[in-house]
């Protein structure tokens, strides 16, 4: 294994600074969120829709007013269900967002659990949560701060956090030895994120986790909700929507870039995932 680490690469908090809020709209902003983790811990707020999810070891059809916890080196993914749109807000960030000290007892007690894993919290809060009305307001405000973005607001956020996790681990379950659901298949998620832009066959990811093809594929739909050849086409065309947006790259240049040697190909599995040619991909944001 090389150092190429399989989270995701982006770096969602600093010193200053140790959380980072997303609006986010699937398929509109992006065609889905493969399959990865951080060090982060992540809440979502689902504002209007549903996709699917899947958050270690469940997966569920997501619905406005559902307050989603992934706790951190937590698999998670997200895609979106046919001819439905979703919105909702993000907000990933530091266990230093929680404040305290390594010595007080409520970072050691109550903190450190929830990012070693041996302390879960429910994944998915739902409108019918018994007491969901003040889970919800304590969401709003945290993610009110957030938008609001100011040295003053994150005292406030910080304030609130605390509330909404000292809430939820009423209902926490204690598991010392809980292992993190996809440990088994993440050195072939490390590799297909390592080598997306060029030939993968399912031999070499097999191979990746020390097991036989027929197991490894049997696996991988259970822990990822796709199959590998399926997952390995969203990573690259999520990639090629970020080319798309991020970047002045020709179409080609980014279908090359993106593991495609065909350019009809790319197009054709493009317009499958995402509804729309990546010409068309890159004129609606331009727009926008």
């Amino acid at each position: 294994m090389n150092n190429m680490d399989s989270r995701e690469n982006r770096i969602h908090s600093s010193d200053i600074k140790p959380f980072s809020y997303y609006e986010c709209a699937i398929p509109d902003h992006f065609s889905c969120v493969p399959m990865h983790w951080h060090s982060e811990f992540e809440i979502s707020y689902i504002r209007e829709g549903s996709a699917e999810f899947i958050c270690g070891e469940e997966k569920f059809t997501s619905s406005a007013g559902d307050i989603i916890i992934t706790q951190p080196n937590v698999l998670h993914s997200i895609y979106p269900c046919p001819d439905t749109r979703q919105v909702y807000d993000t907000l990933v960030f530091s266990h230093e967002l929680f404040g305290g000290q390594a010595s007080d007892r409520f970072i050691n007690e109550c903190i450190k659990p929830l990012t070693d894993g041996s302390m879960r919290l429910p994944i998915r809060i739902t409108p019918q949560h018994h007491y969901y009305s003040e889970l919800a307001v304590t969401t709003e405000n945290i993610f009110s701060c957030a938008k609001g973005d100011s040295p003053r607001l994150d005292m406030l956020m910080r304030s609130e956090m605390l509330r909404l996790f000292w809430l939820l681990e009423e209902e926490a379950e204690r598991e010392p030895h809980i292992s993190v659901s996809g440990s088994e298949i993440r050195p072939a998620l490390e590799y297909i994120a390592e080598h997306f832009n060029e030939t993968i066959t399912i031999g070499q990811l097999a191979a990746s986790v020390h097991l036989s093809e027929s197991y490894f594929m049997n696996r991988f739909r259970k822990q990822v909700g796709l199959s590998a050849v399926e997952y390995i086409s969203h990573f690259r065309i999520d990639k090629a929507c970020r080319a798309l947006i991020g970047t002045k790259k020709n179409i080609l240049e980014i279908a090359f870039g993106c593991g495609y040697s065909n350019i009809s190909n790319f197009n054709r599995q493009f317009k499958r995932i995402t509804g729309c040619s990546p010409t068309e991909y890159r004129k609606k944001f331009e727009q926008g």
